[in-house]
């Protein structure tokens, strides 16, 4: 009736940092591509990296955009082939561990990103060669470092996904201890990232039980701890439950995710200086409120569900709930205070339906039901 897949090794807690020695050598890399940004170089971590696995690094690439996108990924390819890399070390956050796994496929395989996405059918043409790759999380947010999947912006504009189980990494480092430095705004965005991949899947019509469970305990960790660790950024305790819960935020997702996605990664495509988890929160409210009368919402009681999770009273109080921890946490709830206009709704519609969220949502969207969340965002 369905598959239901866990498969990814994880090492969690505060100095697992240290793992990598040994982890590497059981990944299958010899030689490691290492994929960053520069804020990240900047914290000395390369020189931790080359601490513990020495002349096995074969290169640093460290040129990752915020939203990564297809030239970025053509770059770090080539930098792959030419040091004669075998497998990629990626540390950072959602984006540059996406990157990485863009550069998994392409060094490993002919043709452009595109025939990759899996909008465009590439599901099936990313094989096993794709190169092995260890992922250490320095933000609480994407989960990427055990998903299946990665976010890019191809040349013509879009944000497509690359979804394939040859892209789950070998093994993900979670050592919250990286995720110490991280400022206060981005340890909001990136924790409403969090959240939002826990109610979404959760509310994914999809028959998967044990990703339901892990939902609903990665939502009661994240929303309990994403304050504090917001306004206490050296608290260890909010760290850890932060790291944890982002990392089951994604582990759970292989169930599908909906319109809070296909709606942000359509709006972050057209204009990547978007954060993607601040527009995961400002869209969350409108789509909360659509999908509450979708039949596995209402048969399955799932709103009063997440707010248990939540310490609510009832289901009722999840919107208000949520609107008030976005503001709380100094996020903006609206899209007007991140500068978008109505006038780009046609676009940001054409998108969402295009997406491969948008077919898991629990309730089918129309070109008109998209408008009115948009409306309600604004």
């Amino acid at each position: 009736m369905a598959l239901i897949n866990y498969i990814t090794r994880v090492q969690f807690g505060y100095g697992m940092l240290a793992t990598l020695t040994d982890e590497l050598p059981l990944a299958g890399i010899g030689r490691a591509l290492v994929v960053t940004d520069k804020p990240i170089a900047a914290l000395g971590l390369i020189d931790r990296i080359r601490a513990l696995v020495g002349d096995k690094v074969a290169g640093v690439f460290d040129e990752t955009p915020g939203n990564p996108n297809e030239a970025a990924v053509r770059a770090a390819t080539e930098l792959f082939r030419s040091a004669g890399a075998d497998g990629l070390i990626a540390i950072g956050g959602g984006s540059v561990l996406d990157l990485a796994k863009a550069v998994a496929v392409m060094a490993a395989h002919d043709g452009p990103l595109k025939t990759f996405a899996a909008i465009e059918g590439g599901t099936e043409r990313i094989s096993a060669r794709t190169f092995p790759m260890v992922a250490i999380p320095t933000t609480s947010g994407t989960g990427s470092e055990v998903g299946r999947g990665a976010i890019l912006i191809l040349e013509d504009g879009r944000k497509v996904g690359l979804l394939s189980n040859h892209l789950v990494p070998k093994v993900a480092i979670c050592d919250p201890e990286l995720t110490l430095s991280l400022p206060a705004h981005l340890t909001a965005a990136t924790g409403m990232d969090a959240i939002s991949h826990c109610i979404e899947t959760y509310l994914s019509a999809a028959f998967n039980p044990p990703a339901d469970g892990i939902a609903l305990e990665g939502l009661r960790r994240a929303w309990a701890h994403l304050a504090t660790a917001t306004a206490e950024p050296d608290n260890r305790d909010a760290r850890a439950n932060m790291s944890i819960a982002a990392t089951m935020g994604a582990m759970c997702f292989q169930k599908g995710l909906g319109c809070v996605h296909s709606l942000s990664h359509s709006l972050g495509g057209l204009n990547p200086r978007l954060h993607h988890g601040t527009l995961n929160a400002v869209f969350l409210p409108a789509v909360l409120e659509f999908n509450r009368s979708a039949p596995s919402s209402v048969a399955e009681g799932k709103f009063d569900r997440l707010a248990h999770a939540m310490g609510l009273s009832g289901a009722d109080d999840v919107v208000p709930a949520i609107e008030a921890m976005t503001r709380r946490i100094g996020l903006p709830g609206k899209l007007s205070e991140l500068g978008v206009e109505a006038d780009l709704f046609p676009a940001i519609i054409a998108g969402a339906l295009k997406d491969h969220c948008h077919k898991t949502n629990p309730r089918e969207a129309s070109p008109q039901d998209y408008e009115a969340m948009l409306a309600r965002s604004l």
